[in-house]
């Protein structure tokens, strides 16, 4: 598992820190895409949300990933992944 720079949690179920980095990412999502347009559909919720990923995958620089973008720090190979570390 540390070769994939993956920890494992031993605190049990629900701790905090196994959801951080999603619930960063919803975060983002909301307050960079979903509360700024106002969707009126399902479909264009889709289409705008779909945009701000590939945007947030390929565009979007991230302080975690040395200022890389995770397609950027993703196509280095999984052992540069844990760059913040």
């Amino acid at each position: 598992m540390t070769d994939a720079c993956i920890k494992v949690s031993m605190d049990g179920r629900g701790r905090w820190m196994d959801n951080v980095f999603i619930e960063r990412l919803w975060r983002s999502l909301k307050y960079e895409c979903a509360y700024l347009h106002a969707f009126e559909t399902g479909s264009e919720a889709r289409a705008g949300i779909g945009r701000w990923i590939d945007y947030y995958n390929t565009q979007r620089p991230h302080s975690a990933l040395r200022r890389q973008t995770p397609d950027e720090a993703y196509r280095q190979g999984p052992d540069r992944l844990c760059l913040a570390a």
